[in-house]
C-alpha cells in the first residue's frame, strides 16, 4: 500500500489540484467550455513540449526552444512585411526551426559539446537574431496578414453549449496532431525504439548498430521544428510577433516533460506523460487566473508542484534515501 501511494503520489496530487479548483470554482472550472479554453491556452506549449520529449528520450535537452519560438514568429512577420504570401512566410519560419534544431544536434552529437553549453549558446544566438531582424520591436497591425491571424480564431464547430456556439480551436487540433505524430514515432516505429535505447545506454546502442549520432541530430531537429511551429501558433493567436514572446516556453516545456514522467511513474519520458504534464500546468494557470492570483504566485506554485512530483517519483523508484 505504501509503495502504491509513493508510486502514484504525483497522479493523486494532480487529481487533488483539479478537485480543489472544482470546489473553489464550482460554476466555471469543470465546464466543457472552460476545458476547451484550457486546451487552446496550452496548445503552443504542448507542441513544444511534445517535440522536446523526443530530445529528452535520448538523455539530451534543448534550452533554445523558447528563443527559437520567438525567432520563428519574427521570421514569418518580417517575411509578411516584405510581401511574402502567408504559406511562404510560414515555410520560412519552419525551415529556420528545422535548421536551428539540426545545428544544435550537430554541435551536441557530432562535436560532443554538452547539451547545456551548446543550447545555452544557441539560445543566445537565436534570441539575438530575433532582435536583429525585427529591429527590437513588435511587428503587428497591417504587417500581419488577416488570414494568418484568422487561423488561430478558427476551429471545428461542436454545436452549441449554454445557448452559445462551441468550437474546438484550430490551435488545439494542431497540438493533437503533433501529439499523435510523436506518439506514433516514439511508440510505434523502429526509430522511436532506437531513441529509447540511446537514452537507456548510449554506448550499448552504438555497439548494437544503432546510428546514435544521426538519431540525436534528428531529435534536436524535431525539437527545433516544434519550437518554430509553437512560435507561429503564438504569433497567429496574438496577431503579432516580437523577439521575446517565447521567453517562458522553454522552462515550461521541460517542466511538463519531468512532471509527466512523475505522473505516470516512468524513468524515461513518454509523450502521454508529457500531455498530462502540460494539462496540469494549464489547469494551474487557468484555476489561479480565475481566482485572481498573481503571476508571481503562479511561478511559486508551479515550482512547488514540480518539486513535489519529482520527489514522489524518486521515492517510488528508490525508496526513502534515509533508510539506506
Amino acid at each position: 500500500m505504501r509503495h502504491h501511494l509513493a508510486r502514484y503520489g504525483a497522479l493523486l496530487g494532480a487529481l487533488a489540484i483539479v478537485a480543489g479548483f472544482a470546489l473553489a470554482l464550482p460554476e466555471t472550472f469543470l465546464t466543457f467550455r472552460n476545458w476547451i479554453n484550457i486546451s487552446q491556452q496550452v496548445s503552443m506549449l504542448a507542441v513544444i513540449a511534445f517535440t522536446m520529449t523526443v530530445v529528452m528520450v535520448t538523455g539530451d535537452f534543448d534550452l533554445s526552444v523558447g528563443s527559437m519560438a520567438s525567432l520563428s514568429g519574427v521570421v514569418a512577420a518580417v517575411a509578411f512585411q516584405a510581401g511574402a504570401p502567408v504559406l511562404l512566410g510560414v515555410a520560412a519560419a519552419l525551415a529556420v526551426g528545422l535548421i536551428g534544431g539540426a545545428l544544435n544536434g550537430l554541435v551536441v552529437a557530432r562535436l560532443g559539446i554538452l547539451p547545456f553549453v551548446a543550447t545555452l549558446a544557441t539560445l543566445t544566438i537565436f534570441s539575438g537574431a530575433a532582435f536583429l531582424i525585427s529591429d527590437g520591436r513588435t511587428i503587428f497591425g497591417r504587417d500581419i496578414p488577416a488570414s494568418f491571424g484568422a487561423f488561430a480564431r478558427g476551429g471545428l464547430p461542436l454545436g452549441t453549449w449554454d445557448g452559445r456556439p462551441l468550437t474546438l480551436p484550430a490551435l488545439t487540433l494542431v497540438a493533437l496532431a503533433v501529439f499523435a505524430l510523436v506518439w506514433l514515432m516514439l511508440g510505434r516505429s523502429r526509430p522511436g525504439r532506437h531513441l529509447y535505447a540511446i537514452g537507456s545506454n548510449r554506448q550499448a546502442a552504438h555497439l548494437a548498430g544503432i546510428r546514435v549520432t544521426q538519431l540525436r541530430i534528428a531529435a534536436f531537429a524535431t525539437a527545433g521544428l516544434g519550437a518554430a511551429l509553437g512560435g507561429l501558433m503564438y504569433a497567429s493567436r496574438v496577431a503579432s510577433a516580437n523577439p521575446t514572446q517565447g521567453a517562458g516556453l522553454m522552462l515550461d516545456a521541460i517542466a511538463a516533460v519531468f512532471l509527466g514522467m512523475a505522473l505516470i511513474a516512468e524513468p524515461q519520458p513518454r509523450v502521454s506523460g508529457t500531455l498530462l504534464g502540460v494539462l496540469i500546468l494549464g489547469v494551474l494557470d487557468n484555476g489561479l487566473t480565475q481566482l485572481n492570483v498573481g503571476s508571481y504566485v503562479r511561478e511559486v506554485v508551479v515550482g512547488l508542484v514540480l518539486l513535489a512530483a519529482v520527489v514522489s517519483a524518486r521515492l517510488s523508484t528508490h525508496g526513502n534515501p534515509g533508510e539506506r
